[in-house]
């Protein structure tokens, strides 16, 4: 039989680059068994060693998730897709809750400014007064924030909730589209809250310029009618899929990497919770983050926008939410996908035997400790490094050091530094024989995570020369040593 296997952005680099792939098979197992034999290194990240298909990777066929079928075990027929979607950082419903909120009145301003709502039979008077009396909460005002608070803003919800603790970076601006260039260095959150107020004066902005956390979560939570999640981490994402389920509030989920999206509005009264769909995160560091794999800049805009519609209709309640389905959307090739989604009644925090009673401590449940969630370890104890500075000053006095870069071609093309060989991360391991072990090796990349990975990849694979790792990578080169090299 033969099966197109398709093939999400965040692994392509393990299967050659391609988007997808036509194998024979009779069963999910067997396509996947015959992807990963032609594709090695894109094993591990489907299987653990137990030769079980990951808990942060699902698998569909056509628009069937295989767990409520025959698991690896499931037919598939002449002409079947295949799709690999790994993970991408109860009550009322709303309306019910809003029939009981006495609506506030519309002013003669407010009628002249959302006119081309109130001519919508869908919409009209009394939604735009739901939209005015509704509360939403929106965590993070970064690249799915940006342009979901500016649609929300607009559209009159009438009380909006801000949480975010970052300053604004020059590297935000070509996505963040909510904070401009004169905003570079203010906190985020004031960017966002002096934006959305000149959008829409008719509204209330409240900001809490801090870190979502398990002892706060619960308590800002319950003062808002929905949760959007537009986080970048996989600690925060179940921290506040978590706190929706034991608050009842409905989480309106975006995710995006590179060319790729996903939306879906996670709710345990009608359906299934995040948990659901990824009961387990990846391991730390094998999901590249977005400033490791970049993002296509409009591409949080499209997600955003429709995270925005999301919560316009379940304010409504109109149209049909993406309750119990997960849209994914590829932008490079403009098509949108839907996946069918579950309860889990398995699952330990909105199943009916749930274990998860309360928040825990979601960077140990990823794998991380303390500060590690926001940035990871660069080197582990034993791992030799050198500032910048150091290997400045040893180039100088010309000893033979040889560097090796381990990032991707496109980050070379932008910034690298004397003499160093380009070899990627995914690479390194096959093109040992390039690195001479008998020269002191510089192993960099942007800041210093992927060089450690490399590192120890080729300890791993018995590599005998000595390696030391750039600390903070081509960044604290152009910090420390040469500023006219590009940051990005």
């Amino acid at each position: 039989m033969a099966v197109t296997i398709l093939i999400p952005t965040a692994l392509r680099q393990y299967a050659g680059g391609s988007a997808e792939l036509s194998v024979e098979a009779r069963t999910v197992g067997e396509a996947l068994e015959q992807l990963t034999r032609e594709h090695a290194e894109l094993r591990k990240h489907l299987f653990n060693e137990q030769n079980k298909l990951r808990n942060f990777v699902n698998v569909y066929v056509n628009d069937e998730d295989i767990r409520h079928r025959s698991g690896l075990e499931t037919p598939v027929r002449d002409g079947d897709t295949v799709m690999i979607v790994p993970s991408i950082a109860g009550g009322a419903t709303i309306e019910a809750d809003l029939e009981r909120k006495v609506l506030p009145t519309l002013t003669k301003e407010e009628i002249a400014r959302y006119s081309r709502h109130l001519i919508m039979p869908e919409v009209g008077m009394e939604g735009q007064r739901k939209l005015k009396a509704a509360s939403v909460l929106m965590i993070g005002t970064g690249g799915l924030g940006a342009p979901l608070g500016l649609y929300l803003a607009a559209a009159g919800v009438g009380r909006l909730g801000v949480v975010d603790f970052d300053v604004v970076d020059e590297s935000n601006l070509q996505r963040q589209v909510i904070h401009g260039t004169r905003d570079v260095g203010r906190p985020k959150i004031e960017s966002a809250r002096d934006r959305l107020q000149d959008i829409n004066p008719y509204i209330k902005i409240e900001t809490y310029n801090l870190r979502l956390t398990s002892e706060n979560a619960l308590e800002l939570f319950r003062d808002y009618d929905i949760i959007v999640d537009g986080t970048d981490n996989f600690p925060t994402r179940y921290l506040v899929n978590d706190a929706c389920v034991l608050t009842g509030k409905p989480n309106v989920y975006g995710s995006i990497f590179r060319f790729e999206g996903q939306v879906s509005v996670f709710w345990a009264a009608r359906g299934a919770c995040y948990r659901c769909l990824y009961p387990e995160p990846p391991p730390p560091g094998l999901v590249p983050s977005c400033a490791e794999g970049g993002v296509l800049g409009v591409l949080p805009g499209i997600v955003g926008a429709i995270q925005a519609n999301e919560v316009i209709k379940l304010i409504l309640g109109g149209g049909e939410p993406l309750i119990n389905r997960l849209l994914l959307i590829d932008a490079w090739r403009m098509r949108f996908r839907e996946l069918k989604l579950r309860k889990d009644p398995n699952c330990p925090v909105c199943g009916p035997n749930a274990t998860i009673k309360e928040l825990i401590d979601y960077e140990e449940f990823c794998g991380l400790r303390g500060q590690e969630a926001a940035q990871p370890t660069e080197a582990s104890e034993t791992m030799e490094e050198i500032t910048a500075r150091e290997l400045k000053e040893r180039l100088d006095r010309g000893e033979s050091i040889q560097i090796i870069d381990v990032r991707e071609p496109a980050e070379y093309e932008i910034a690298r530094l004397p003499g160093a060989k380009l070899i990627p991360l995914k690479e390194v391991v096959n093109r040992m024989g390039e690195i001479d072990p008998h020269r002191e090796t510089v192993v960099h990349c942007k800041s210093g995570v992927r060089s450690a990975k490399a590192i120890e990849a080729l300890k791993r694979a018995g590599f005998s020369g000595r390696l030391l790792n750039l600390k903070g990578g081509i960044t604290a080169w152009s910090d420390e040593v040469d500023p006219s090299v590009p940051k990005y």
